[in-house]
């Protein structure tokens, strides 16, 4: 393979890579906004007004490094692609649901970016050590915060345990989604770039299973050498733009002020 091609291949992978990465902050910052005002508590409004907030705010990072690498801006990309060429994992676009599906759903994220941003601070690529670096202490409070409300909620009472458990049965196989393989992924693993997602599900196992466990929460993982493996299908196919009419509407919602009034900047 020709220095030119193995460059222009490098460049195309990583370009996938961060896009996921900005789809999945942005999709799942303005489904957690849903909750701003509806939330059961005050304090619970509060806290995932700001997670979303942040939750955006790194989209928005992750695609003003795409615009360094491909030369589209993030307005573009946030506003005026179509809902068919988003690459975010399914598992981030469906519905709020309760607020026990969220909590779940949210704390499942937060663990998959620990990982994701711990291991690229070990990343060839400097340019995602430094992004990885800053976002680090953002998500550090984030699954902070869910990880004491699914230990709380999981065995509080036996509505709110039901609750959780029925989130976590629908939201599991969901979550393996964020692990779907990216196309040319195995060129980042050879360059160093990350692990790959195979090595990032193992790792993000190790984290959510016990734990889970530890709050009376049980899921369909068994125990494989030293670490979890899932005994589910993964909900997969949105890094490869298969998403379903959820996506579509949460697009269309998102863009509508910004297709009224094209000339406006985030």
């Amino acid at each position: 393979m020709s220095t030119e091609l193995s460059s222009h291949e490098f460049g195309g992978a990583l370009q996938r890579f961060v896009l996921a990465l900005a789809d999945d902050e942005l999709v799942l910052g303005h489904r957690d906004s849903e909750w701003t005002g509806h939330a059961p508590i005050l304090e619970e409004d509060i806290a995932f007004s700001n997670i979303a907030q942040d939750e955006i705010g790194h989209a928005l990072v992750w695609f003003t490094l795409y615009e360094q690498l491909a030369g589209v801006s993030p307005d573009s990309m946030g506003f005026e692609r179509s809902w068919e060429k988003f690459t975010c994992c399914r598992f981030v676009s469906y519905p709020k649901g309760d607020f026990a599906y969220t909590v779940i759903r949210q704390y499942l994220f937060d663990v998959a970016e620990i990982v994701r941003l711990g291991s690229l601070l070990q990343s060839s690529n400097h340019a995602l050590k430094e992004i990885a670096a800053k976002l680090s202490r953002e998500e550090s409070y984030h699954v902070l915060h869910t990880r004491s409300l699914v230990e709380r909620l999981g065995d509080a009472t036996e509505e709110s345990h039901q609750r959780m458990q029925s989130a976590l049965d629908v939201a599991f196989p969901q979550a393996l989604g964020m692990f779907e393989a990216l196309n040319d992924e195995e060129v980042l693993i050879r360059s160093g770039v990350f692990p790959g997602n195979r090595s990032l599900q193992d790792r993000w196992m190790s984290q959510v299973v016990p734990l889970l466990r530890s709050a009376s929460l049980e899921l369909p993982a068994r125990v494989e050498g030293d670490g979890y493996t899932a005994a589910c299908a993964a909900d997969i196919g949105g890094r490869k733009g298969r998403h379903s009419d959820d996506l579509k509407q949460l697009v269309s919602a998102m863009q509508l002020v910004y297709q009224t009034a094209p000339d406006s900047k985030w």
